[in-house]
């Protein structure tokens, strides 16, 4: 076995998960880089994986894997960026048990990230975002679910991993109403509510049966909804709102672009501003 095994596997049980305590999504991405720089490497180098050494993986061979990933698996930039991210990782993991790989290793380190334009984040008008909240019918069970879940993601900005694993444990509809889950970089985060929005909520689960430690947002079996479930979702009401809003057709939206709509809020939407009680989210936040 070659110096290379080893050093991988330490990689993951030693620097992520015991030292960084990685979240299962960096283990995940981690994981399949090296799964696919380690067959690429294997191929170029005609040796078996196992075979492989640190100085297989040399400067030349890395950006060969990138170029490979970007060009002919047709990557976007960012992820050739993350995957580079995270074979820098292991290599400055090697640094410390392969210093007579140094050389090698330096010259790896030094590859630098690619620069890339990025694009102007999409946001919605007011008259959009009044279509797309209107369109789940409010007469059944999965319309009254995802119009819950559409103004709160509107109005507080979670992400879609937040929605999903949003608990009834964390969504506080007392005095000074909030919602609290685990942010991205697993921070804990603590987002007020407006009356509006409770009020919605407080609608929402006066017929929950669930246990404290159950999905708000869940399929009728009880189960959280997946991420491709809410995109689904959202492209079925956006089908809906293009009717009456024909504006949507000219944008892409995903539950990512409803995280830039509320910095715009203004007067001009009385309708939201009723339903979130009359207040922007920068109001509220401070």
């Amino acid at each position: 076995m070659s110096a290379l095994a080893p050093t991988l596997q330490a990689f993951f049980t030693d620097r992520l998960v015991r030292q960084r305590d990685a979240s299962p999504h960096t283990l995940a991405a981690y994981r399949d880089t090296m799964r696919r720089l380690v067959r690429f490497a294997a191929a170029r180098r005609g040796v078996e994986p196992s075979m492989l050494e640190v100085s297989d993986l040399d400067a030349a061979l890395i950006s060969a894997f990138l170029d490979h990933r970007e060009y002919d698996c047709q990557n976007s930039v960012r992820t050739r960026n993350a995957r580079l991210a995270a074979i820098r990782s292991l290599f400055r993991f090697a640094a410390l048990r392969h210093p007579e790989h140094a050389a090698v290793i330096a010259r790896v380190l030094a590859i630098p990230p690619k620069r890339f334009e990025r694009r102007l984040v999409t946001f919605l008008s007011n008259p959009e975002v009044d279509a797309l909240l209107a369109a789940p019918s409010r007469s059944t069970w999965t319309g009254r679910r995802d119009h819950a879940l559409l103004v709160l993601a509107v109005q507080t900005g979670l992400r879609a991993s937040e929605l999903i694993g949003l608990r009834k444990a964390d969504v506080h509809l007392g005095v000074g109403p909030y919602v609290s889950c685990v942010g991205k970089g697993r921070k804990q985060r603590i987002t007020p509510l407006t009356a509006g929005v409770v009020a919605v909520l407080r609608a929402w689960l006066r017929g929950w049966s669930g246990h404290e430690a159950a999905p708000v947002f869940s399929t009728r079996t009880g189960k959280p909804l997946s991420r491709d479930a809410l995109e689904r979702r959202l492209r079925t009401y956006l089908a809906i709102a293009v009717r009456t809003c024909p504006s949507l057709r000219e944008k892409t939206v995903t539950l990512h672009v409803l995280r830039h709509y509320l910095p715009c809020l203004t007067m001009s939407c009385p309708a939201m501003l009723a339903s979130f009680g009359g207040h922007t989210r920068e109001a509220i936040a401070t």
